[in-house]
């Protein structure tokens, strides 16, 4: 992997850098759409990739239950399994401690899993991980980690941290000795710091990683245990502790993260990629994004509305002509899903893309303003408070005036 700074804000913490791997470069800062079990639900590689996506994340745990690793290693990987020409992340499989946590048991060795299809008990330790993800072919392979909810406290949550620091190192080693390895040395170790909402662990591990920086086998850092519920005000002051903490010299990741406003922010505060099933989940829920807010097409209001999703959208969707009101009338269906799975994909990728130009023009705190207040003008609570202190931490005052935490935002303040 080579990663090369290309801008910074100014202002904020926010830059654009060029990250390559072996299937080409991605521009950073990126979000990163979910094709869990291989595939993007509702559409097909090819409709992916011609949104512009260069980086899409697979998930190591279901692709070992299914298709599995003979058929991987038949076809040659998960691109040419799955048709993918872009780059590719995995998920090591730790979250699924979280997510099905009633059919996991956590050890040193490992985690131990009841398969959700079969009940097959299936051992995952950290060598293993890494072995599959080789089979994969991923360009990003991501360590195992201990994942337990934000919302845990007490021992656990410090267990969990250096648990996931020893696995780390298991995996690291296992990459650099492992044979064979089936696409040879065109991949790349993401860490994941832990620490939960405690600042004091978050730093030890942050030093932890540090220690590791020049390790050949690891290329970013990712900040874990995150968006599972946590209050916002804590949860982005966890994201700038980290960037702060982690070395500025490889991509940071934060991991789970696709509302707009969670991503504007967390890029305000040092962090260059992040992933989330959101954009594609909600999409099959008939709910559109839009630099206006949200677009529920199922409402009874769509029916003879004839506009596209949003004017201006180059999505194959809106620039086809295709009318709210007939999205509305094919509401629930397939067609419906892959229609609203392309808008908001494209949302996404305009969004990161209009973030990445402000902060080469050196721009991106003015660019803040002009989509904060439009992205909240329907919104009855208007700009999320926490996104008011979030950003005024970095410089930039999206409410001057407005009092937060006692001060005031604005003028000499």
């Amino acid at each position: 992997m080579k990663f090369e700074i290309l801008a910074e804000c100014s202002t904020t913490k926010a830059r654009v850098s060029r990250m390559t791997l072996h299937h080409g470069p991605t521009i950073l800062p990126t979000f990163m759409p979910v094709a869990t079990q291989g595939t993007m639900k509702s559409l097909t590689p090819t409709q992916t990739a011609s949104l512009g996506i260069t980086l899409q994340l697979n998930n190591a745990y279901h692709l070992l239950l299914r298709p599995g690793m003979e058929v991987l290693d038949k076809a040659g990987g998960a691109h040419k399994f799955q048709g993918w020409k872009g780059n590719m992340l995995t998920d090591s499989g730790g979250f699924q401690m979280v997510s099905l946590s009633e059919f996991a048991e956590v050890t040193e060795e490992g985690v131990l899993f009841n398969s959700p299809f079969d009940g097959k008990p299936t051992m995952l330790t950290p060598e293993q991980s890494i072995g599959i993800q080789h089979s994969i072919g991923s360009d990003i392979m991501m360590q195992l980690d201990d994942v337990v909810s934000s919302l845990t406290t007490g021992p656990r949550v410090e267990e969990a941290m250096w648990r996931s620091i020893r696995w780390l190192d298991r995996c690291l080693e296992y990459h650099r000795t492992a044979a064979p390895k089936p696409h040879g040395n065109a991949q790349t170790i993401f860490a994941i710091c832990q620490g939960g909402l405690d600042p004091k662990l978050r730093t030890i591990c942050c030093e932890e990683m540090v220690k590791r920086r020049d390790d050949s086998g690891l290329g970013g850092i990712a900040i874990g245990g995150l968006s599972g519920g946590e209050e916002k005000d804590v949860f982005w002051r966890i994201i700038t502790q980290c960037t702060d903490e982690l070395p500025r010299d490889r991509p940071v990741y934060s991991m789970g993260i696709g509302m707009a406003e969670d991503l504007l922010v967390i890029i305000a505060l040092g962090v260059d990629m992040a992933d989330c099933v959101f954009p594609t989940r909600t999409a099959r829920f008939g709910q559109a994004i839009t630099f206006d807010g949200f677009l529920n097409t199922r409402s009874r209001s769509m029916a003879y509305d004839l506009r596209t999703i949003e004017e201006g959208c180059p999505c194959p969707t809106c620039s086809s002509g295709m009318t709210r009101a007939f999205l509305s009338s094919i509401g629930g269906t397939p067609n419906a899903a892959t229609a609203i799975t392309l808008h908001n994909l494209t949302f996404q990728a305009r969004l990161m893309g209009q973030a990445r130009e402000a902060i080469l023009e050196d721009q991106f705190p003015a660019y803040l303003k002009e989509f904060f207040p439009r992205y909240f003008a329907g919104d009855k609570q208007g700009i999320p408070r926490w996104c008011v202190t979030a950003l005024r931490s970095v410089g930039v005052d999206l409410q001057p005036g407005v009092e937060v935490e006692g001060k005031k935002l604005g003028g000499g303040d």
